[in-house]
């Protein structure tokens, strides 16, 4: 009953990025207010952006004091209940968030200078930390649901009871003052390294993707990756797996991307022949893609970045082979589909139309621009800016993206929005990494899973998948990666896998988790839109995606595939790789070159892909032995099927 409620909910309901910020009936007040904070929001990250830094322990309570009040704004009880009575705690709510960032201002220089655990907590020093948590935690309640919020109570109640409770997992415990102490006057709390990522990096980021999409950018990629394979063999999922592609690199969002592309892509796939269930599979396995696909990704990304000490550059560069991979499974994959199903090249119904894209391709300039500059080694922050003044620029050129002053302000708005839906969860996530890291449970895990698994590398990265894709179920894939990130990575560092390696392979985990039955909701998402059976498009997605599930444990084992290693191993491994996804998309569709009628051969072809694809060099000869020898029979089998059926064949 509880998943059949989320799957109504996840096809029914507007994603949070697709939602406009000025909804219907919205008080002009509020508008007026909305707008206010967002200009001011943005001139603060601008200013200690582009003119004068200030230290984390200033930025941080202020970008959070900006966001708690956009949130407040946003989605306020008085909406929720129909209240407009509710407005008084939602003002109260506002004005905790200013005060606490006040404090900070104030006395920004006790707070720089006080010694942890030595110096008392004053009154005023409580009352800030007890006053955050209770609003931060109401925002994350509000923003993100009742699953991030409970994790949250689980956490805050180990610190308490930790020292009641037998076993590896038990600790001294925390006291009210050491509690409130960690969460806001400690690098390690809701301050600490994931929420200077969103006031540094991802807030500037965010905003370019807005002031992108408003300014004609993202409609140009989707035509694009449309019009790229109109012509061929099952063009439309081709098509949904190209434009899927390119705008997840700048959205970032699964279900957001589902919703964009997928209006456009699902339909012209079932016209093409494709089933609804393999049409909404396909498009949610390449809208989730997005997120490990450079140069953007998603914004776990920046986070693995500042929290790693490594360029940018070098996770985008790292991800960029297994990404790729993923991307060419589901091609090879859709591909095989419809020359099984000897699916028709192009017809009226199927043709995508548009208006001519090339004269439209100035609009890609501020992408271009972002790359160059991150790659040439300026800050992400003036990569960004530069990225926003260009879309501005581009739009200009044009009557039909020009920016009036309400398009700019509603690109603003949107921005800010989404800004301010990044930073809640990361400040949240905040207070679990505090949590652990005084308690030393990732030791703990650490020694539960050794014990386990008797300090096996391939057991311990078991637990963690399991571990991830939970978490990644039932928290934003930020939150997922955050909390997969202290639990399970020094488990997996500790038994030898370089600290880059174990960050990929919980990141890649908590996106996956997106189309990972029970709780799919991009799979759910696009079923809404494909009117499929959303149990059986969850599961036909998870099973297109398989390929996924495999190349974490390949790059963790050999780093090549992270450009990590010598370029031989490189060339080796993408070879090996690429193998074994054309053996597993043919296993998975039934064909090669010719329709596999044979189950036992269906599943030899899996198989095959499975043991190319595993790092251990025997297996690896084995399936790609195997896996040739069937390929060879089946091209030999489909000569002789067209020599003795020439019609059929032409």
């Amino acid at each position: 009953m509880l998943f059949k409620k989320m799957i109504e909910k996840a096809q029914t309901q507007t994603p949070e990025d697709e939602q406009p910020v000025a909804k219907p009936g919205m008080e002009k007040w509020r508008y007026c207010a909305l707008a206010v904070i967002a200009v001011g929001f943005t001139l603060f990250q601008l200013y200690i952006g582009l003119i004068r830094p200030f230290p984390p322990t200033l930025t941080n309570p202020i970008h959070l004091a900006f966001a708690l009040v956009v949130t407040c704004l946003l989605k306020p009880l008085a909406d929720t209940c129909h209240k407009k009575s509710l407005w008084i705690p939602d003002f109260m709510f506002a004005a905790m968030a200013v005060f606490v960032a006040w404090y900070f201002i104030t006395e920004q220089q006790t707070v720089l200078f006080r010694i942890m655990m030595v110096d008392p907590m004053r009154p005023v020093d409580i009352f800030c930390s007890a006053g955050l948590l209770i609003i931060l935690l109401e925002a994350v309640r509000r923003t993100l649901g009742l699953n991030l919020f409970i994790f949250i109570l689980c956490f805050i109640a180990y610190a308490f009871f930790g020292q009641f409770i037998s076993g590896p997992l038990r600790f001294s415990g925390m006291s009210l003052k050491q509690f409130f102490e960690m969460l806001t006057l400690t690098p390690d709390g809701i301050f600490g390294a994931p929420l200077t990522t969103s006031a540094n990096s991802l807030f500037y980021f965010l905003l370019f993707g807005a002031f992108f999409a408003t300014c004609g950018g993202g409609n140009v990629l989707i035509d694009l990756g449309m019009k790229l394979s109109d012509k061929t063999a099952g063009g439309p999922a081709k098509a949904a797996v190209v434009s899927s592609g390119l705008m997840g690199m700048i959205s970032g969002s699964a279900v957001a991307n589902v919703t964009t592309t997928g209006v456009l892509t699902i339909p012209l796939m079932k016209k093409a022949g494709y089933t609804p269930e393999q049409a909404g599979a396909v498009e949610a396995v390449a809208s989730t893609g997005g997120q490990i696909m450079p140069p953007i990704m998603g914004v776990g990304a920046f986070i693995m970045a500042e929290m790693l000490g490594i360029p940018y550059t070098t996770v985008a560069l790292g991800a960029l082979i297994p990404a790729l991979g993923y991307y060419f499974s589901i091609f090879m994959l859709v591909h095989f589909l419809a020359k099984r199903e000897k699916m028709k090249k192009n017809t009226k119904e199927m043709k995508y139309t548009s208006s001519p894209i090339f004269p439209r391709f100035y609009r890609l300039l501020p992408i271009f621009v972002v790359v160059a500059m991150i790659f040439l080694g300026y800050s992400l922050t003036r990569s960004a800016v530069f990225g926003i003044a260009t879309s501005i620029i581009t739009s200009a050129v044009s009557k039909q993206t020009r920016l009036s002053p309400k398009k700019l302000l509603d690109a603003l708005l949107d921005g800010v929005r989404q800004a301010a839906g990044i930073a809640i969860p990361t400040a949240a996530c905040g207070i679990m990494i505090g949590i652990v890291i005084r308690s030393g449970a990732a030791n703990k895990l650490t020694t539960i899973i050794a014990s386990v698994g008797g300090s096996n590398i391939a057991v311990a990265l078991c637990i963690a998948m399991l571990g991830c894709l939970l978490l990644g179920m039932a928290l934003p894939t930020v939150a997922a990666y955050l909390i997969s990130n202290i639990l399970f990575c020094p488990t997996i560092i500790k038994l030898g896998i370089p600290a880059f390696p174990a960050n990929m392979f919980v990141f890649y985990f908590g996106v996956i988790a997106q189309i990972t039955p029970p709780v799919c909701l991009a799979s759910f998402t696009a079923a809404g839109i494909a009117q499929a059976n959303s149990w059986k498009t969850g599961w036909t997605a998870f099973s297109y995606a398989f390929v996924v599930f495999l190349t974490p444990y390949v790059f963790v084992f050999h780093s090549g595939l992270l450009l990590m290693g010598t370029v031989s191993e490189i060339i080796i491994w993408s070879s090996v790789m690429a193998l074994g996804i054309v053996f597993l998309a043919a296993g998975m569709s039934s064909y090669c070159f010719t329709i596999i009628h044979s189950r036992i051969i269906r599943g030899l072809l899996i198989l095959m892909a499975i043991l190319t694809i595993i790092p251990e060099d025997i297996t690896t000869v084995i399936g790609l032995f195997g896996g040739a020898i069937i390929i060879i029979m089946y091209f030999v089998k489909s000569l002789w099927e067209k020599k003795l059926r020439p019609a059929d064949a032409a």
